[in-house]
């Protein structure tokens, strides 16, 4: 039988591979309207989030090595990336700026009702959310301000090594726009799936996404 190839090459000494991954899904992200949780809510991982969480990690097993795993201090993602370590012999480290964002006053409500209590705000944060905050809380560049140096930071500190990073829908989405050269107001217009896997390549100070939302893993599992 034909092996699979790895997931990430072999290793170069001035590359680092970054695997940057969402969390497992949990409750709120499965109720339908959907609620926003933002960094106060803080539920472990569902049904549904454990085994797609099992399911990462044994695909990380199979198609790539890696050497160091961090994440977000919630705990939906420490519990995604202790799935991960545990399958190297690792232990997660967790990265406080990668947070998810901060909703503020919509945090807990679905969009249907934000709509109906805050229009103004609404319609504000949908027409730039770069600028725009949720009410009460950040905008995605306040997001991408404090994320995007931690990143990096670890980008630069593991060449020649592979390292996989577990944050959040808006944290990667903001990252993502930035590496893609969109405005970072279309963030929203990239999709995020629950524990979706984006290739991230650094190299003598160049970045650059190779793969975005990877999610081979989830092949009969709900998300």
């Amino acid at each position: 039988m034909m092996e699979r190839p790895d997931l990430i090459p072999q290793p170069d000494p001035n590359v680092t591979n970054l695997l940057l991954i969402r969390h497992g899904a949990t409750p709120p992200n499965e109720q339908r309207p959907y609620i926003l949780q933002g960094c106060g809510i803080d539920p472990s991982l569902s049904e549904s989030g454990q085994k797609q969480a099992a399911a990462l990690s044994e695909f990380l097993s199979r198609n790539s090595a890696i050497q160091h795993v961090y994440c977000s201090p919630m705990i939906r993602a420490k519990e995604t990336a202790l799935a991960i370590s545990e399958r190297f012999g690792l232990i997660p480290q967790e990265i406080p700026e990668i947070h998810e964002c901060d909703v503020g006053l919509w945090e807990g409500k679905s969009w249907d009702i934000i709509m109906q209590e805050y229009p103004e705000e609404y319609r504000a944060f949908m027409e730039d959310s770069s600028q725009n905050r949720y009410a009460g809380g950040e905008s995605y560049h306040d997001v991408l301000d404090r994320s995007e140096p931690a990143i990096q930071s670890v980008l630069e500190r593991h060449p020649g090594e592979t390292v996989a990073i577990v944050a959040h829908n808006v944290v990667n989405r903001v990252y993502l726009a930035k590496l893609l050269g969109l405005e970072i107001k279309r963030a929203k217009e990239i999709t995020q799936t629950n524990t979706g896997i984006n290739i991230i390549r650094h190299k003598q100070g160049e970045t650059r996404l190779v793969t975005m939302n990877a999610i081979f893993h989830l092949s009969g599992i709900p998300h």
